[in-house]
């Protein structure tokens, strides 16, 4: 009974704290349709244009309809007139989505500007044809992990600072009030008693939740050990989404320009650019020149778009997740592919509204169909005007929702859902500057994106914060928590050098491993989070292989050899090192060739041979490999820095004859072993295997990158 009334009187004190009028839903507003629209008719257009944050209006005179017939856009050409207008300067890249509406009945949005011609002619996307994309399938989002509900983690904080803030009020005033004094020691238990049932119903969740997969309930076990040893968030949905993928978290928010309003079709002609016409713009936060250059040359988008940097917002503008946002026709809204310390995305206007449905853009962004990117909301800075590449500058923000359609005539999304998303963290250190910094950023799941984003933030975070990445050298040490792996995450370690750019080819394993997990050809594999630690130094640090002798020339199978190996690293002395080898058990009688050289460096064997004949076989073998054999074979990849030891080709100089004949029985063998793979795969894929346990390879790791080859050889001989 005690309990009961605790609990009855902190309910009470719930319902005066917490009690506010929900905001009623906005119904869509009624529609006018496209054939019903005239030429000569003039209506009213709504957007944003400055800090202000308030939707203004300019008139809208509309021109007339265009129809290429069955299969085009159809499209509303227009004239913009009126003070707002005039002031920007025309309709601009970021009026995208401005809803128009013709006495109170909504038309479309504004879609695209008309190249070479003024500023004030533009096109408007029907509505008719935009609302379509609400019903459109939406089967992204799905993850087997266990996911943690957000909404309540939020609501339970807020519930404990309200109870603390109440609590610290009374202090103040407390006196000789017994009864004030009672009551403020019961809502410091119930606030205990709800931390307890919070607990208590999250262990409950995660335990129904372990059965779903085996290799989804690894994952979490991992999840759970790194997840002690990290800092506190600061928002609740921050550290949700470093344990789950179906949600996202707050982080530091980008700063985008709105989406470039640009022509989707030229309805005079042809939906091809018109020769000198400018690429779409893609705005980046937190890329640094270098970074940016690097994702214009090794990242699709940055085939696609222009890639332009905007400033991040104050730092009293901290973002954070809104779960019960609204959105109005007219108001600045941001889409994502990249939040936190870094972002990639855009922002433009809302055209329609129906409940938690928003309809944007009047065009697409990635134009990518069913999508999975974060909504934010957005704060307009200002309008900067120009002839062709005038722009209406806005933040993103706060993440409100998420985009699910990215369509011919605009994009979709729903107020208070969330992508899964996959957390990045990448921790630099550089020795030589003294500089240690983290950076963190969630990548909304998309498997096309996801290897060149996650590659594109750890070279940014080297470039920033080595501030040069020439004639350096990086160690990389990599972990992706997946279920794609049977323990439940993959990681890999190597030391890289260049002397132009390290960070190049230092994140090419990273994208390679993120590339075999998202092309997973038996199902999508889940990815918890990516953890990237870097450690710089400028510098070279390479060595060369001087010599390698044997203890013993003459061996049997099985038998133990241990070498004497000379390297010399780049301007030090030499150093010496004792290497054990192991010979193959299969080792045949005679002279056993050995190649002596850096794990990656590539050995001199029969392939080599085989390239000369054109033939693609490192793509057959690809093709018998499951996701988890391909993870392996780059796990057990030879390292940068590591001596290998194997079986080799014969350094002797092969007669042209000789070569012939060494290619054409290689070939054969090889067209065999394709045979035998198409017929009986896994036996194919067993003995594949088999066969690299058993080659008598020996790796010895350094603290140098070996840079070259030598050989040696010993004398085999069977009892």
């Amino acid at each position: 009974m005690h309990k009961f009334m605790k609990r009855f009187v902190v309910a009470g004190a719930m319902t005066l704290l917490f009690a506010s009028a929900a905001a009623p839903a906005r119904a869509m507003d009624p529609i006018l349709p496209f054939q019903d629209v005239q030429q000569g008719m003039s209506g009213t257009a709504y957007t944003v244009v400055d800090s202000s944050g308030i939707i203004r209006s300019f008139d809208v005179d509309i021109v007339g309809n265009m129809d290429n017939g069955k299969g085009s856009s159809r499209m509303i050409m227009a004239r913009a007139r009126g003070p707002v207008i005039e002031q920007a300067g025309g309709i601009l890249q970021g009026m995208s989505g401005s809803p128009v509406y013709i006495d109170g009945r909504l038309v479309g949005a504004v879609a695209a500007g008309i190249k070479d011609m003024t500023p004030y002619t533009f096109f408007i996307t029907p509505i008719e044809d935009m609302t379509p994309l609400w019903s459109m399938p939406d089967t992204k989002n799905k993850t087997h992990l266990h996911t943690i509900n957000l909404k309540k983690v939020a609501a339970d904080k807020a519930r404990e600072e309200a109870l603390a803030q109440e609590e610290a009020r009374k202090k103040e005033t407390k006196g000789d009030n017994v009864i004030l004094n009672r009551l403020m020691d019961v809502i410091k238990e119930a606030r205990e008693d709800i931390k307890a049932r919070t607990a208590e119903e999250k262990a409950s969740g995660e335990q129904e939740s372990s059965a779903e997969t085996s290799d989804a309930t690894a994952a979490e076990d991992t999840a759970a050990e790194k997840d002690k040893a990290k800092e506190t968030a600061t928002d609740p949905a921050e550290t949700a989404a470093d344990a789950a993928v179906s949600e996202p978290a707050a982080g530091s928010n980008g700063t985008q320009a709105e989406e470039s309003s640009t022509p989707a079709a030229d309805t005079a002609s042809s939906s091809q650019p018109a020769v000198g016409e400018k690429k779409d713009v893609l705005f980046l936060s937190g890329f640094n020149q270098a970074s940016m250059d690097f994702l214009q040359k090794n990242v699709s988008l940055g085939q696609k778009f222009s890639l332009m940097p905007m400033g991040a917002p104050g730092s009293g503008d901290t973002p954070t997740t809104r779960y019960n946002a609204t959105l109005e026709p007219g108001s600045a809204v941001g889409v994502a592919i990249v939040y936190g310390d870094f972002a990639v995305g855009a922002t433009g206007t809302v055209t329609a509204v129906d409940g938690k449905n928003i309809l944007a853009f009047g065009h697409p962004f990635l134009h990518r169909g069913n999508v999975n990117y974060f909504m934010t909301d957005a704060k307009v800075v200002g309008t900067i005007s120009g002839q062709s590449n005038g722009m209406k500058i806005a933040n993103i923000g706060n993440i409100i929702g998420r985009i699910n359609q990215d369509r011919e005539t605009g994009i979709a999304g729903r107020l208070g859902d969330f992508p899964s998303v996959v957390p990045v963290k990448v921790h630099v250190k550089d020795t030589g500057l003294n500089r240690d910094v983290e950076y963190g950023a969630r990548i909304a799941y998309d498997e096309d994106f996801l290897p060149e984003l996650s590659g594109g933030i750890a070279y940014a975070a080297m470039s920033k914060t080595s501030d040069t990445l020439g004639g350096s050298t990086a160690n990389v040490h990599f972990t992706i928590r997946t279920n794609a792996t049977s323990s439940g995450r993959f990681e890999r370690s190597n030391m890289f050098y260049n002397v132009a750019d390290v960070g190049q080819i230092a994140v090419g394993e990273l994208m390679q491993a993120m590339n075999i997990i998202c092309s997973n050809p038996e199902q999508e594999s889940d990815i918890v989070d990516v953890q990237v630690d870097i450690s710089m130094e400028s510098g070279r640090k390479t060595a060369t292989l001087l010599s390698a002798v044997p203890d013993k020339t003459v061996v049997h199978p099985g038998e133990t050899v241990r070498f004497t190996t000379t390297i010399k690293p780049y301007r030090r002395d030499k150093e010496t090192l004792l290497i054990p080898y192991r010979v193959p058990d299969t080792a045949p009688e005679g002279l056993l060739s050995l190649e002596v050289r850096g794990g990656g460096v590539m050995p001199v064997t029969q392939l080599k041979l085989l390239q000369q004949t054109g033939l693609d076989l490192l793509v057959q073998e690809d093709k018998t490999q499951t996701t988890k054999d391909k993870l392996q074979s780059l796990k057990q990849a030879g390292r940068n820095n590591d001596i290998v030891i194997a079986p080799g080709a014969s350094p002797v100089i092969l007669s042209e004859k000789d070569q012939r004949k060494a290619v054409k029985e290689a070939t054969a063998a090889a067209k065999r072993a394709a045979e035998e793979a198409k017929n009986k795969p896994k036996k194919f894929s067993f003995s594949v295997q088999k066969k690299a346990e058993q080659t008598g390879e020996t790796k010895f790791s350094t603290n140098y990158i070996i840079d070259n080859v030598i050989h040696t050889s010993l004398q085999v001989e069977r009892k």
